[in-house]
């Protein structure tokens, strides 16, 4: 189990990409056991080539125990150009957990060629890091800043933020995301108590400081909305 040092200075946080597929009416899931799909191959395949163009990619672990993600970069050329420009074939996979109830032969701990980075309040720490034993390596910070200074001092400089409804609001909220890729899909869920995107909160892009947008693109029926955020003069 790893605690950063919160009095050392570090580079620049990451530039934080949250991407997200929601139902028109703005649901992320619903009530029944199969998995939700709601995007399509070519969605697909976009996400791919941003995941490929990350330093890292976080998920929290109530995505884990619902999708059993791999988070892997998917198509072999995009892994080829990586490992061609030095860098690891696949970005650094990393779980946010609050309590840390998370299964270390969940696929994300078990395939890959690097074990996942674990985020957890300190209170946990040490339980997860002995439930995940060589899984994963455990750091003991809880709070999305604190996770991105550490990733930053890790040598992460671009973050894909993939979810959940969770994790999208707790970033949203702290005013850490850059840039937002909401893929809307052409159909209406309207369960009560599923997911949405994103969790309720408190967000500082409300009226007064709205996101700006910087491209629609038609996928079919679905619709990409890529939005920048304002109130920050960070750049790529």
């Amino acid at each position: 189990m790893e605690r950063p040092d919160p009095h050392e200075a570090g580079p620049p946080r990451p530039w934080v990409l949250l991407s997200c597929a929601a139902s028109l009416d703005g649901f992320i899931d619903d009530a029944t056991d199969r998995r939700l799909i709601l995007s399509h191959a070519a969605d697909l395949d976009r996400v791919d080539a941003e995941r490929a163009a990350s330093d890292a990619i976080l998920v929290g672990a109530g995505t884990v125990r619902a999708d059993n993600p791999r988070l892997l970069v998917r198509a072999e050329e995009r892994r080829a150009v990586r490992v061609a420009a030095g860098r690891p074939a696949d970005p650094i996979r990393v779980v946010l957990t609050t309590g840390g109830q998370l299964d270390p032969a969940a696929r994300i701990f078990t395939e890959g060629e690097r074990s996942p980075l674990v985020y957890c309040p300190a209170a946990h720490a040490a339980a997860t890091a002995a439930r995940l034993g060589s899984a994963a390596t455990v750091i003991a910070a809880g709070e999305p800043r604190a996770v991105l200074d550490d990733l930053a001092r890790r040598g992460v400089r671009r973050l894909m933020v993939e979810g959940g409804g969770t994790i999208h609001g707790a970033f949203l909220a702290a005013d850490l995301v850059d840039e937002l890729h909401l893929v809307v899909a052409p159909f209406l869920l309207g369960t009560a108590g599923a997911a949405r995107f994103p969790r309720p909160a408190v967000f500082p892009q409300g009226p007064d400081r709205p996101m700006r947008l910087a491209e629609a693109r038609p996928m079919g029926d679905h619709v990409l909305l890529r939005y920048l955020l304002t109130g920050s003069d960070r750049r790529e």
